[in-house]
């Protein structure tokens, strides 16, 4: 047991830690907060829940991460690549069903490292994987015109194709303040780099455009009028289920487990690379289960480690798990204090920020990339992407991996 599972933090304490590193490791922390906070906030709403399920999410499940994992800077928290998954859980199963796929996807990821998975993600080809994120990221763009072109549709529907349909049919309502809105926001956070670094750019645009919307009472729709009020607390509580419908959940539970498995290794292995490192994949699945255990039974989603903000806190300076502790409890101190001024955002304003987070997950450069090699490589790449799009993911990981399978048999590898 000791060698699946061996959280790195309590390593790095046996070893000593030096006290400018604490220092940086703390400053890190503060620094990813303010990313992490209007992405928190985005994801939940995108996913079909309240706006405080997304930052209890990032303080719960971020800091248990942090704590018991297997990487030394994995930030953890709601990402973009569980969007559609939620909604679907939603839409299918209610806020309870969702409770109860996410605990139940918890015990599968703590099985996954606890029979030595977390080794198998090498075997994943790589256009499989760009070819669901790549699907994942369109899915996520297409959630979000409603709310940057201002359309008041009471129900979009969770089909892609149809989604599409409804958006053309509602064209003409389409609120030029909002569009405006939107366009600036995704303005403001790809550009704001070249002045400053420090500050993350869709924090800069929440500040800016709210304020805008407020003091010129801009005619949009925000977190307030769409959410109500964002609580400054959170508390416990137990899902309704009945034990013998718990079979109806494995599906949906499986489809949290291997994507949060898969986004959470591929982080740590990026990580790895900038700050050359090690993680412990089982380690790291482990925590991440436990994580999804707990955070539920508070109000929180699907947490996984989140690559863009695990890459800022190494950009930043972050080399512990010490970071990642800090980062969720100045959410903490964030949501207790200043809560009640995230009601204010407006919605135009979150799904700019998407938009951009769903361009920088296309993967297009990848994409593009395998576009130009065999022919196995691509047929895997668009059964996986178009089946993300189109039916489910589960489905389209699956096909993926038995096309991967098929095209290594013999025959297939002379024709290559």
């Amino acid at each position: 047991m000791e060698h699946v599972f061996n959280p790195k933090l309590f390593t790095l304490f046996k070893g000593g830690l030096d006290k400018r590193q604490i220092t940086s490791d703390i400053l890190a922390g503060i620094v990813v907060a303010i990313v992490a906070l209007p992405l928190a906030i985005a994801f939940a709403v995108a996913s079909g829940v309240s706006p405080e399920r997304g930052i209890i999410t990032s303080i719960i499940a971020g800091f248990i991460i942090s704590f018991l994992g297997g990487s030394r800077v994995q930030i953890g928290g709601p990402t973009g690549a569980f969007i559609i998954i939620v909604y679907g859980v939603i839409e299918t199963y209610g806020i309870d069903g969702l409770i109860i796929s996410t605990i139940m996807a918890g015990l599968f990821l703590i099985l996954f490292g606890l029979f030595k998975l977390g080794n198998l993600l090498k075997y994943f080809p790589h256009s499989l994987i760009t070819g669901f994120t790549s699907g994942i990221a369109l899915v996520i763009f297409s959630t979000q015109i409603k709310d940057a072109l201002g359309l008041t549709i009471s129900q979009v529907p969770s089909e892609f194709i149809e989604k599409w349909k409804i958006y053309l049919l509602n064209i003409n309502g389409i609120n030029l303040t909002a569009l405006a809105l939107s366009i600036i926001t995704i303005v403001i956070a790809v550009f704001s780099k070249k002045i400053t670094t420090k500050i993350p750019g869709s924090f800069i645009a929440i500040i800016i455009i709210t304020f805008a919307v407020q003091v010129f009472n801009l005619p949009v729709t925000t977190i307030e009028s769409s959410f109500g009020e964002i609580p400054s607390h959170f508390n416990f509580s137990l899902p309704s289920f009945n034990f013998s419908e718990l079979s109806i959940y494995i599906g949906p539970a499986m489809t949290i487990a291997l994507l949060g498995s898969i986004e959470s290794l591929l982080s740590a292995v990026v990580s790895d690379s900038m700050i050359e490192g090690n993680h412990r994949s089982n380690t790291e699945l482990i925590a991440q289960g436990v994580a999804n255990i707990v955070t539920p039974f508070f109000g929180g989603i699907p947490a996984t480690g989140a690559i863009a903000r695990t890459a800022t806190n190494v950009n930043i300076g972050g080399r512990t798990p010490i970071s990642g502790m800090v980062h969720s409890i100045t959410l903490l101190l964030i949501m207790l204090l200043f809560g009640r001024w995230a009601k204010l955002i407006p919605m135009s304003c979150l799904a700019g920020i998407l938009i951009v987070v769903a361009f920088n997950m296309s993967e297009w450069r990848s994409f593009r990339s395998i576009m130009r090699g065999s022919a196995f490589d691509i047929i895997i790449l668009f059964s996986t992407f178009l089946l993300t799009i189109l039916a489910d993911l589960t489905i389209a990981i699956g096909v993926g991996l038995a096309l991967s399978v098929i095209f290594k048999l013999p025959f297939f590898k002379k024709i290559n």
